[in-house]
């Protein structure tokens, strides 16, 4: 998850003045700091350091773009570190509520619709079999809005990819509910589309580790063992890996291979 926004922080902070017209009184000069050091303790992988900074702003200036964007990130990230329930619906409810936030502020950028799509599927992680279908569903739109506002958006095709995976492999009784909720929407989604939305994603940054253990999980599912295989193999040779969760994914990306070498 970590590289979702890797071009995300210099690609904010370049273009912080422009952002920033879209508070009504602006960003103040400490504001200006502040947005500086939360972007350099992201760069630093410390999400929770960062993350108090950001809301440290958002106290000051409750409509700054940059920091609502990223504050909804981190929340939707590090939910989904926790296994206690409660720690990943606090998180959950606030990734919504600052996605919310931006989105009212700026609904045809491509951030604003990312960090909504991402915390909806946070969202659907917490939630019943009722809210989970209706976050999944509405996380759709999201995706494809911040797609037409940014074709090249990584972290939106990702996300595009996933919900194509889902929506193609849901069970009986969620194929039943999606037709009676939303007239059957998984009937379009297959798991070459999943393939192919998760392909693009790795074109506009090769350097996500999660986005090829993910199509290999994909291609695993399509019995495309030569396809599985390659991705995995790609995966391996990456080797810019510094957290704990890319380490993690690194290795299952190992211990699936070795299955598949060896079927």
């Amino acid at each position: 998850m970590r590289r979702l926004f890797r071009a995300f922080p210099v690609i904010l902070f370049l273009f912080c003045a422009a952002f920033a017209g879209v508070a009504d009184d602006g960003v103040s000069g400490n504001n200006d700091k502040l947005l500086q050091r939360a972007e350099e303790l992201l760069g630093s992988y410390r999400d929770s350091e960062a993350l108090v900074v950001y809301e440290k702003i958002l106290e000051e200036a409750s409509e700054n773009y940059i920091a609502l964007c990223r504050a909804s990130y981190l929340h939707s990230k590090i939910s989904e570190r926790y296994t206690d329930e409660t720690k990943k619906l606090e998180h959950a409810a606030k990734a919504r509520t600052y996605a919310n936030r931006a989105y009212a502020l700026n609904p045809t950028d491509a951030e604003s619709n990312y960090v909504m799509a991402l915390s909806l599927g946070c969202q659907a992680l917490v939630s019943g079999p009722r809210e989970r279908l209706t976050s999944i569903n509405e996380l759709k739109s999201f995706v494809d809005a911040a797609l037409a506002a940014d074709a090249e958006h990584a972290g939106a095709w990702h996300i595009l990819g996933r919900w194509y995976f889902k929506m193609a492999n849901l069970n009986f009784a969620e194929k039943a509910a999606s037709k009676v909720l939303f007239g059957g929407i998984c009937g379009t989604a297959t798991n070459k589309d999943a393939a192919d939305a998760i392909e693009r994603a790795i074109v506009y940054n090769p350097k996500n580790i999660r986005y090829y253990y993910d199509l290999a999980q994909v291609y695993n599912e399509m019995k495309d063992k030569e396809a599985c295989i390659s991705t995995l193999t790609k995966a391996l040779t990456l080797t810019d890996l510094e957290t704990k969760e890319e380490l993690e994914l690194s290795r299952r990306c190992k211990i699936m291979l070795r299955e598949k070498q060896n079927t």
